[in-house]
């Protein structure tokens, strides 16, 4: 956060004259700036892309090159200077370290690793030094059951170690914390799960979901994000798989949790008390992640299908609808975005 300390004309009159001196006692004005980041991953090229969304009318890109040739969930530690994503190339976590926010493109120096344990991964989600991550591949070889497995890593200095994996009874997509609950995408549904204290399983074993509910309106979900200062949930909707055009969506769930809690066990919560944004001006056709600027009502989206792929942006999402993206830029096979604010 910048601080802008602006020094006041102070000025007196008298009989007609005027007098005026600079005076940085008498009026003292902090002005908070914000700087506001959006990194992308991608399957095309495996690099990252950082977006300084902090002004929407002027948006400058940099990029950090990568030895990864495709990744997914995308993670920046602002504390560390750390940029962490799930390579599908190498299959492990990778961390490239000194990434400041304010720089320009660069190579990334891959300065945190560990082992390379997944098959297929996709989102990841941090708490503390906890990076969990989402693999959607087949566990037991068999198709015709639905599993998929939750890599937990712990981060200690320049490592990642696998403490532990969690097997599920159906496919993963996105993940993300709501406090100490994992919350977890029910891939090729319109289902959303719940693991209360999620951490607290510490031992490799198959795990049910403590909670699971349908969301209506939603053919397909494959992203989320949680913003816990305005308590909003929201999900993506690819529509039907086979078209990457324009069928997809997301969803805003104000008040998400009284609503989450209050819609039982296997039972559906309403279209009625969510907000719907698609149509054939959105681009949407295979939204996959999203990110999510409260402070702006800013919703950003990892596009891999319209176009080839496009990170796109909504504002004015209160009435939902047919919407044009305010900001709309190609990112080939996008994947994943992060939204950081410091």
């Amino acid at each position: 956060m910048k601080s802008i300390k602006i020094m006041a004309l102070v000025c007196a009159t008298t009989l007609g004259l005027t007098s005026c001196s600079n005076n940085d006692t008498d009026l003292d004005l902090d002005l908070q700036t914000e700087t506001k980041v959006l990194f992308t991953s991608n399957n095309s090229d495996g690099n990252v892309n950082m977006y300084n969304v902090s002004d929407m009318n002027n948006i400058s890109i940099s990029t950090i090159t990568t030895a990864t040739t495709k990744a997914d969930g995308i993670y920046y530690d602002g504390s560390e200077d750390l940029v962490v994503q799930a390579s599908r190339s190498t299959f492990g976590l990778e961390g490239y370290t000194g990434i400041d926010v304010s720089g320009t493109s660069l190579t990334a120096n891959v300065g945190v690793t560990g082992s390379l344990d997944m098959t297929s991964p996709r989102e990841l989600a941090v708490s503390g030094n906890f990076y969990v991550v989402a693999d959607n591949a087949d566990v037991d070889g068999d198709d015709t059951t639905k599993d998929g497995r939750l890599f937990i890593y712990s981060k200690n200095g320049n490592s990642f170690t696998l403490r532990n994996t969690i097997t599920t009874n159906f496919k993963l997509w996105g993940i993300v914390f709501k406090g100490n609950d994992l919350f977890a995408i029910v891939d090729t549904t319109n289902e959303l799960a719940v693991f209360s204290n999620f951490l607290s399983n510490t031992s490799t074993a198959t795990v049910e979901a403590t909670k699971t509910i349908a969301i209506e309106g939603i053919v397909r979900t494959h992203g989320l994000t949680y913003d816990a200062t305005t308590d909003v949930m929201i999900l993506t909707d690819i529509g039907e798989a086979s078209n990457g055009q324009d069928d997809g969506g997301f969803h805003i769930i104000e008040d998400f949790t009284s609503k989450f809690n209050a819609t039982a066990n296997n039972a559906t919560l309403a279209v009625s008390q969510q907000t719907r944004v698609s149509g054939a001006s959105t681009l949407l056709g295979n939204p996959v992640d999203v990110a999510y600027d409260s402070d702006t009502k800013t919703v950003f989206i990892a596009e891999a299908g319209n176009g080839g792929g496009r990170i796109l942006a909504f504002n004015n999402i209160n009435n939902g609808g047919n919407l044009t993206p305010s900001y709309n830029t190609s990112l080939a096979s996008a994947s994943a975005v992060y939204l950081h604010k410091e």
